[in-house]
């Protein structure tokens, strides 16, 4: 007799009970959010079935007792100020539409954020958006993908912000572009050793940011191979740390660039409690314009994305109707010149 292959089914909710130690019908109430199950005991049971892979059928009964009003949000980190300006733009949209959402983070690791995928799902949310750079490894957002191509196989609606690769709407950031127009501007103020900090390599945000920065260079005729670049976490840690290794092999610059605000002011802080004159001595620039970057002393020069507006225009894309093909919103980007920022020292 030929062996046959069986493909395992998908959860069910009697294997969540099993899994959870209830009955069906408590595990049915505390998926549903019904009244008779404790907070507690209802955290559990959609703990579990997160773990085990549960998805209800959310479509189903959103059809058969009326629309929901919950949306999803997924970033990456809650505490950096680039997403919670765009968890700002979806909420402001959210209440004048009458929707609530729920907001959780990832911390950058895609498992995490596979998880946080179904657990909205579990919650019988009908859109998610996803906000945060894609992952430039192979396969590191297979599972991201599979799920939320299910989830929009049964009638759910996603959007993403800053994801080149995923099967969704999207709105894409202008990092490659603006990239660019901060190095030409750091080359028209007469800079040519300039430094980089940049934010971990596996992020394709990165990668963008990193590729403008040398198309402005190639437009010159100047070598990217001349460029020291120091790596560190997306954070003003982060940056100082690295602007202290890159300072550290090259104290002959005189103008830095950190791929994001946080990364720069960091560096900033490090390069003024050590002596440094900035901008008389080197300049430095950020990218992304968060509300803080005019509050830093000397403010800023960075690239202002419109955070606020992506989130609002992920919100839009997911309560329109589907489209046959993917939509693609690209933002626009502007040069912010402020204080931190000036000539090269002769």
């Amino acid at each position: 007799m030929a062996n046959q292959v069986v493909q395992a089914s998908p959860p069910r909710l009697v294997d969540v009970a099993r899994a959870a130690g209830v009955s069906l019908a408590t595990a049915s109430r505390a998926m549903s959010g019904s009244s008779g199950v404790s907070a507690v005991l209802a955290a559990h049971v959609q703990a579990v079935a997160s773990r085990v892979g549960y998805v209800p059928n959310t479509h189903a009964r959103v059809l058969a007792g009326g629309r929901t009003t919950l949306v999803g949000l997924v970033v990456h980190d809650v505490g950096d100020p680039y997403f919670a300006e765009i968890a700002r733009g979806v909420l402001q949209e959210t209440d004048r539409r009458g929707y609530m959402t729920l907001i959780s983070q990832t911390e950058r690791d895609p498992q995490a954020e596979l998880a946080r995928i179904r657990g909205l799902r579990a919650q019988r949310v009908t859109s998610i958006m996803l906000a945060g750079s894609g992952y430039v490894e192979p396969g590191a957002e297979t599972g991201t993908g599979a799920e939320l191509r299910s989830f929009a196989a049964g009638g759910g609606r996603v959007a993403v912000i800053g994801r080149h690769h995923l099967p969704a709407d999207a709105v894409l950031p202008d990092n490659r572009e603006g990239a660019a127009t901060l190095m030409r501007h750091l080359l028209g103020l007469g800079h040519r050793r300039i430094g980089v900090v940049s934010g971990p390599e596996r992020l394709t945000t990165v990668e963008d940011r990193l590729a403008g920065l040398r198309d402005a260079l190639a437009e010159r005729g100047m070598p990217w191979s001349g460029v020291p670049l120091a790596q560190g976490g997306f954070t003003r840690e982060g940056g100082a740390r690295a602007v202290a290794r890159l300072l550290d092999a090259r104290p002959d610059l005189t103008a830095v660039v950190a791929l994001n605000d946080p990364m720069a002011a960091g560096a900033l802080a490090w390069l003024l409690h050590r002596g440094r004159r900035v901008p008389g001595e080197i300049s430095v620039a950020g990218f992304d314009d968060v509300p803080a970057a005019a509050d830093v002393y000397p403010a800023l020069t960075t690239v202002r994305l419109p955070m606020v507006e992506m989130g609002r225009q992920a919100l839009d894309l997911v309560l329109q109707p589907a489209a046959e093909r993917p939509r693609r919103l690209r933002t626009g980007h502007e040069l912010v010149t402020r204080a931190s920022t000036g000539p090269a020292p002769t």
